[in-house]
């Protein structure tokens, strides 16, 4: 059961390091990293994400 994750922030000035770091000391065996504001609901990477994840696979957020 593979765990896949998935980390976001909402600014330029954001990083997702400290997500991708927490996701990947949980066993995390792919991340997946998206810079996106709140305000605007498109999420591209998420959507990827979603097609990715199979039956048994964890999403980790």
């Amino acid at each position: 059961m593979p765990l896949i994750g998935y980390a976001r922030v909402s600014t330029e000035d954001q990083t997702t390091l400290p997500q991708s770091e927490a996701l990947q000391s949980a066993g995390c065996a792919e991340i997946f990293e998206e810079q996106a504001s709140g305000g605007n609901r498109a999420r591209p990477v998420l959507a990827r994400v979603l097609e990715r994840v199979q039956s048994g696979d964890t999403l980790v957020v």
